[in-house]
């Protein structure tokens, strides 16, 4: 309820109600939408999210091939076919390279186009099939894309079916390279998961610079009952650390219940 003063004869509310951000309220909204289209494409047959997947990773790419297009515009326009082109092959095919990375708005955008659509579709397919996101599926919607995109921008020689392996080939490795790289530092260590318990003692105690001692003498959460002034020596930790871990462990219900099942 909002209480109302009276100043110099003006009736001015103690307090206002306040309103939301209207961008976090725009934000919410489009995320709530995002997530029902996404739960109503995950429950249509396979054809219909692959061609509606397919779609919009075309039409993103399209409006990102654009934008690079407008920006590299000036660039295109610079080349010019050099008479002695259709003399040198070589010399055609690194100019039609030239071409294909500096085109205008609509031939980037449909190279984009063809790149995200293929990439978008073919990792649906793969997705749904075999029921994962993995390495392999992400290497073979790679492949298809840059397969396509050396297609349909004439990128290379003029046997085009070779370049499409090689590019493919080329794009495939690069994703499965960012695919590992990503999985790698997204998830933690092993090592970190035997650690959690002793990693929370040594944060509790203000101890936390001696986790690295723990790791080097291999003393994980399962060790903690066990542990002993002795081993926390062997493992170059001080004694008054030693004296404040031990009593920790002791005054752990968890950990002195291990102890007494041991003894």
């Amino acid at each position: 309820m909002v209480r109302i003063e009276e100043k110099q004869g003006t009736m001015v509310p103690s307090s206002m109600p306040q309103q939301q951000n209207p961008l976090q309220q725009l934000q919410a909204k489009f995320k709530e939408v995002e997530n029902g289209f996404r739960a109503w494409l995950s429950k249509q047959p396979l054809p219909v999210e692959a061609t509606v997947v397919t779609t919009t990773g075309a039409a993103q790419g399209a409006a990102i091939g654009a934008l690079m297009g407008t920006l590299t515009n000036d660039i295109s326009s610079s080349f010019q076919t050099p008479p002695q082109a259709s003399l040198n092959p070589q010399a055609m095919a690194s100019f039609k390279q030239a071409q294909a990375l500096s085109g205008g708005p609509l031939v980037q955008a449909r190279n984009f186009a063809v790149m995200t659509g293929v990439n978008a579709g073919i990792s649906c397919v793969m997705k749904r099939l075999r029921g994962k996101e993995d390495v392999q599926s992400s290497m073979a919607a790679a492949f298809g894309s840059g397969a396509m995109f050396s297609l349909v921008s004439g990128m290379g020689g003029p046997n085009q079916a070779a370049n499409a392996v090689t590019s493919g080939l080329f794009f495939a490795l690069v994703q499965g390279g960012l695919f590992q790289l990503g999985q790698k530092f997204s998830q933690p260590p092993v090592e970190d998961v035997n650690y959690y318990r002793t990693r929370s003692m040594l944060n509790s105690l203000g101890l936390q610079n001696y986790e690295k001692n723990f790791k080097k003498g291999l003393l994980t959460d399962s060790t903690l009952p066990l542990l002993t002034d002795s081993a926390l020596r062997d493992v170059k930790i001080p004694p008054g650390p030693r004296l404040l871990i031990l009593d920790h462990i002791q005054r752990d219900p968890v950990l002195k219940e291990k102890q007494g099942h041991r003894g």
